[in-house]
């Protein structure tokens, strides 16, 4: 058989594993909760795992994967990417295709945290006004804060700078993705949770709705 090949065979031999684990109200439920996707079969996140589990990474497996419109092989596609054939301008062309904030996320704890280029593309992503790719850049800095939270001033700076911006003028989910990029930064050393009060303390008494949730999640995640 050759690799092209097989390339088919273990593509279909995916799909039908996950038809036989279908989970129609699962489906349904993220159908309600605003998760559409062209075909979602509703299966488990540990079904899908124990599916990868059966196949070596495999670069030409997880593009094809990543094509489809299909929920499950989207996730199967940033578990089962090798991260050394994994290079800059894909992973631009997989976050500018990201179709919600489900595979956002599971991709940027399955695969974007740990490629060797994360820390410079994440603040790249960030700075881009598409919500999708912003969102995709506080979550890989957010992972690699919890991993390794060392950044020279300048960057901290920077990196504060962009998180407070899209907090109060992001999106739901860049604002989202962004809190949770802060309070990562603020956990990593007691300074860091300083800085960013300085930085918010002015916000306190503000008429705008933003800022002052801002300032509240702030304070709680001191307090």
């Amino acid at each position: 058989m050759d690799s092209k090949e097989l390339l088919h065979q273990q593509l279909k031999d995916i799909k039908t594993q996950l038809r036989l684990s279908m989970n129609g109200a699962v489906s349904q439920s993220m159908r309600e909760k605003g998760l559409v996707y062209k075909l979602n079969f509703g299966v488990e996140l540990p079904r899908i795992k124990s599916i990868a589990a059966g196949y070596e990474k495999n670069h030409a497996l997880a593009q094809a994967l990543w094509k489809e419109e299909i929920r499950e092989c989207k996730i199967l596609a940033g578990l089962l990417q090798p991260v050394d054939s994994f290079l800059p301008e894909i992973a631009d062309i997989w976050v500018e295709n990201m179709p919600n904030i489900e595979i956002a996320e599971l991709t940027c704890m399955n695969l974007f945290q740990y490629l060797p280029y994360a820390p410079a593309k994440s603040f790249h992503w960030i700075a881009d006004e598409r919500e999708y790719i912003q969102v995709c850049g506080f979550l890989t800095t957010a992972r690699l804060l919890m991993k390794k939270g060392e950044m020279n001033e300048r960057v901290e700076n920077e990196f504060m700078d962009q998180a407070i911006s899209a907090f109060l003028s992001g999106s739901y989910h860049v604002r989202n993705a962004a809190m949770t990029a802060i309070r990562r930064f603020m956990q990593y050393r007691e300074e860091n949770a300083f800085q960013v009060c300085r930085r918010v303390e002015s916000l306190k008494d503000s008429p705008l709705e933003a800022e002052k949730l801002l300032y509240n999640l702030v304070k709680e995640e001191v307090d």
